[in-house]
């Protein structure tokens, strides 16, 4: 363990685990609101390949970590989601982080998208004030290889058709 705020804490999820919980559930309503239609297109999770990064705060993080099966694919640099399985579909839909939330490929929900997630960042971050939690928002890889580093995330081999 090492100081509090440092992005390698182990954080105890139990203690936000229902809180982040409720916000993920208001984004999901405020999505769900809009009706983004989802083709199954994978873009979401291929982040080098359509030019986006996810971002998550250290609590997002651990919550994926703790309850998301293990990874469909190893971990890369930062291409892929390593929950993303070989049909582009996400194994990690349950914990899955805002950012993951609001992304949709349909455009007529494009507009609406960045509205839905800043709305649930904001919620997000005070939530992790009033709870005294680090927020250490950064690009999902950079936690992940430091949870790899420290042993908290499975190193698996490709398998066909995982890259």
């Amino acid at each position: 363990m090492t100081r509090a705020g440092d992005s390698t804490d182990v954080l105890d999820v139990d203690r936000f685990r229902a809180p982040l919980r409720a916000v993920y559930d208001a984004v999901d309503a405020n999505v769900a609101s809009r009706a983004p239609v989802c083709r199954i297109s994978g873009r979401c999770c291929r982040f080098e390949e359509y030019g986006h990064t996810l971002f998550v705060s250290a609590p997002e993080f651990e919550l994926l970590l703790a309850d998301a099966p293990p990874p469909a694919r190893p971990l890369d640099d930062g291409a892929t989601c390593p929950w993303q399985d070989d049909r582009g579909r996400c194994t990690a839909r349950d914990a899955r982080p805002i950012g993951c939330r609001v992304y949709f490929c349909d455009p007529a929900y494009q507009d609406d998208a960045a509205d839905i997630a800043e709305a649930g960042i904001a919620r997000l971050k005070r939530l992790v004030d009033d709870l005294g939690l680090p927020w250490d928002y950064a690009p999902i890889h950079r936690h992940l290889h430091e949870a790899r580093e420290a042993g908290r995330f499975p190193a698996i081999d490709p398998a066909p058709g995982n890259p």
